[in-house]
C-alpha cells in the first residue's frame, strides 16, 4: 500500500501478543516479533494476570488489594515479561521492532480483546495452549474465547 508520497505504508500497524510461562506463548510471541518486523508495525506484549472482580474478598483482603496487585505485577514483569524480553533480544527478534509491553489484571480473554480495540490493534496473537489447568478444561481456553469475542483477527500459534 502506498501514500500520497509514494512511501509504502504497512498494511498493519498495530499488533497484539498475549503471553503467559508456556513455550506456546514463547512460540506465539517469536510469531508476532517476526510480523511486525516484517510489517513494520508495533508490537504491544501482554501478560494477563488471571483475575475475576467478581471474587467475593474479606474487608481485610479489599484494603490489601492494591498492594498485592502492585506486587502481582513485579512479579510478572520479572518472571514473564523480561525473560521473554531477554530472549527475544538473544534471538535477534527485537532488532528494527518498537515492543512495548504491559501486565493487566482481569479475564485474559476479556482483556486481550478490549486492549485490541481501545490501542487500534490489528491482530492479536495467542498461543494454543497456555498454562493449562482444570478450569481450562472445563470452560475453555484463552485462545478459544478471544478468537469468539476479538473485534480483530485473532492468530492462534500451535
Amino acid at each position: 500500500m502506498s501514500g500520497a508520497d509514494g512511501a509504502r505504508r504497512p498494511v498493519m500497524e498495530s499488533l497484539l501478543v498475549g503471553v503467559d510461562h508456556s513455550e506456546s506463548a514463547r512460540r506465539a510471541a517469536r510469531f508476532a516479533l517476526e510480523r511486525a518486523h516484517a510489517l513494520r508495525a508495533r508490537l504491544r506484549i501482554a501478560h494477563v494476570i488471571n483475575w475475576s472482580r467478581y471474587h467475593i474478598q474479606s474487608l481485610e483482603e479489599t484494603f490489601e488489594r492494591p498492594v498485592r496487585r502492585r506486587e502481582e505485577i513485579a512479579r510478572a514483569q520479572a518472571e514473564v515479561l523480561d525473560p521473554l524480553l531477554a530472549w527475544a533480544e538473544e534471538e535477534g527478534l527485537l532488532e528494527g521492532v518498537e515492543v512495548t509491553t504491559s501486565v493487566e489484571h482481569g479475564r485474559p480473554s476479556e482483556v486481550l480483546a478490549d486492549m485490541a480495540a481501545k490501542e487500534g490493534s490489528d491482530l492479536i496473537f495467542v498461543g494454543r495452549t497456555g498454562e493449562a489447568n482444570l478450569r481450562t478444561a472445563i470452560f475453555g481456553s484463552t485462545a478459544s474465547r478471544l478468537a469468539q469475542h476479538a473485534p480483530v483477527a485473532v492468530v492462534v500459534v500451535p
